[in-house]
């Protein structure tokens, strides 16, 4: 099927945010020291921290924990700077829901106090009926916030998500107080369509790439907010950098980040945040690799691959 002929963007600035893993403890309880560490970390490396995302495990958390996360984060990073942090705003309900909007608000609210700037995330009232359904609902939250960023979440990553149709991305990208959208199909057709329309109509709207089975989407004009990059948020920041000076050890460092991408992530795609502690641990990050209660988990033997592919990447990176 003809498409957009895409050719690799040379020498470009990337934005990088990153979902931070939330860990937890041997008794199940939130690893908060653990948490803190990995923000500052994160942002340490340049990268922008993303907190209560699915890579947070977001949807599993009451509303004062996401509170204490956004707190947290906030406290670490330090003093607000525009831009420097971004939260999931997060109404957690059941299939057959009502839109919340009033949760949705809600949720909103301590984002923007913290100089946060919020993600939608998805909801079965949210993404409930059509694309124009969706999109009618969006425009509702949009007319009472400064600014927000999209989110088109495929259903391999949580039931309640959606991929919008090209027309409603359109109508998406078109509201002035959205300033970007994470597209998270795992397709690169469809993001390859979102780039074009982007490029064509408003080339200053962020697309951020949440293709952790195709990082290098980077190349052809997607920025990303990525759960992979929680694994080696200073490897990214290196990546990102060759990119921009047009050095090819970029190639080397996004092959061997990807080979990474493809090991977690793959089916059934939510044990990726397993396979992030697992990752986390290994670097001598956190004292345990569980994932949150009642989550899907990866084998103990996944421990010795990741051991070579992270070797891989250290080399790569020059470590």
């Amino acid at each position: 099927m003809a498409g957009p002929d895409f050719a690799a963007v040379p020498r470009r600035s990337i934005e990088g945010i990153s979902a931070v893993l939330l860990p937890v403890t041997a008794d199940g309880s939130i690893d908060w020291d653990g948490f803190a560490a990995h923000v500052a970390r994160t942002a340490a490396a340049g990268i922008v921290p993303a907190v209560n995302m699915d890579t947070g495990y977001v949807h599993c958390l009451d509303g004062a924990t996401r509170r204490r996360v956004l707190e947290m984060a906030r406290e670490v990073i330090g003093p607000a700077v525009a831009g420097d942090l971004v939260a999931g705003a997060c109404v957690v309900d059941e299939a057959g829901a009502q839109f919340d909007h009033r949760g949705y608000l809600a949720e909103c609210e301590p984002i923007l106090a913290a100089g946060a700037t919020p993600v939608l995330f998805p909801s079965y009232g949210l993404n409930a009926g059509s694309d124009a359904d969706t999109m009618t609902r969006i425009g509702t939250l949009a007319a009472r916030l400064p600014s927000f960023i999209g989110f088109e979440l495929s259903t391999a990553f949580h039931p309640a998500g959606r991929i919008l149709s090209l027309a409603a991305f359109s109508d998406l990208l078109h509201l002035p107080n959205c300033r970007g959208a994470k597209h998270s199909s795992l397709s690169r057709t469809l993001e390859w369509e979102r780039l074009a329309l982007r490029d064509r109509e408003r080339p200053e709207f962020h697309l951020y790439t949440g293709n952790d089975l195709a990082i290098d989407m980077v190349r052809f004009g997607s920025d990303w907010l990525l759960g992979l990059s929680t694994a080696a948020p200073a490897e990214f920041a290196t990546r990102d950098a060759w990119l921009l000076a047009g050095d090819l050890r970029f190639h080397e460092l996004d092959d061997a980040l990807q080979a990474l991408g493809s090991f977690t992530f793959r089916t059934p795609v939510p044990a990726y945040k397993h396979s992030m502690a697992q990752v986390l641990k290994s670097r001598g990050w956190i004292e345990c690799d569980d994932p949150f209660p009642g989550c899907a988990r990866r084998p103990d033997s996944d421990r010795e691959i990741l051991s070579t592919i992270l070797e891989r990447i250290d080399a790569a990176a020059g470590a």
